[in-house]
């Protein structure tokens, strides 16, 4: 099954771009998160880890 999925995907020509598309999304989505936590304000993130516990 795997290699007739192969075989389909090397026959078009530009495939080989998602992949690479696809990886910049994810470590860009990542960074840009680790960028909003870091900057974030330090009571918001306190009360957000504390929610929980609350109940």
């Amino acid at each position: 099954m795997l290699s007739y999925i192969k075989g389909h995907l090397t026959s078009i020509d530009g495939i080989e771009i998602f992949p690479i598309i696809s990886l910049l999304i994810f470590f860009t989505f990542f960074v840009g998160l680790g960028i909003y936590v870091m900057r974030s304000d330090k009571k918001v993130r306190e009360e957000i880890k504390n929610m929980p516990l609350e109940d």
